[in-house]
């Protein structure tokens, strides 16, 4: 059995990526089909996952991850046998509120979040190397590559400061070890 991680954008992927060199989720790349997870919405419009699921023979489970989850995925006829169970991990309202809560903005966030999204929040607010973030994946690379630590509390944090979503749908913490 191996884990198709299906991101909604490079930003997601780019996240999963340094939690898989970090060692810090529940499956490592081993139990990835192909070894990687996919920047991918859909199975019928990605080449990549649809050659990856054609040279895998055994049961697959699919993990997708992103902030705005509510398309059903459509599972090819060719797969239906293969796919053996999809889950849902959700970034809502956006993966940037891992910034906002990194920098321990969330205060800051909660005073003007009724008319100011977390993207443009973090473009006006969050600045590493003297570079303001500017919704680029390298950024994400950047900031967390060698603060993987941060990352992961923040990833907690970000479940605690939540609350709860659609009973479907799980958390990035979730995967963590």
């Amino acid at each position: 059995m191996k884990y198709l991680i299906m991101c909604e954008g490079p930003n997601e992927l780019e996240i999963i990526r340094l939690l898989l060199e970090h060692e810090q989720l529940i499956i490592t790349e081993d139990d990835l089909l192909n070894l990687i997870p996919y920047h991918a919405r859909q199975i019928g419009n990605n080449a990549a996952v649809k050659a990856a699921l054609n040279l895998y023979h055994g049961d697959v489970h699919v993990l997708r991850i992103g902030d705005k989850l509510n398309d059903e995925l459509k599972i090819p006829r060719e797969y239906k046998g293969k796919i053996k169970d999809i889950k849902k991990y959700c970034t809502k309202p956006e993966l940037e509120m891992l910034l906002i809560l990194s920098e321990n903005k969330d205060s800051d966030f909660e005073k003007v979040k009724s008319r100011i999204s977390p993207k443009t929040f973090s473009k006006e607010n969050v600045i590493y190397n003297r570079i303001r973030y500017n919704n680029n994946t390298v950024f994400y690379r950047d900031y967390y590559g060698e603060r993987i630590d941060l990352l992961v509390d923040s990833i907690k944090r970000y479940k605690q400061f939540k609350g709860k979503h659609k009973k479907d749908e799980l958390y990035l913490a979730d995967l963590l070890k």
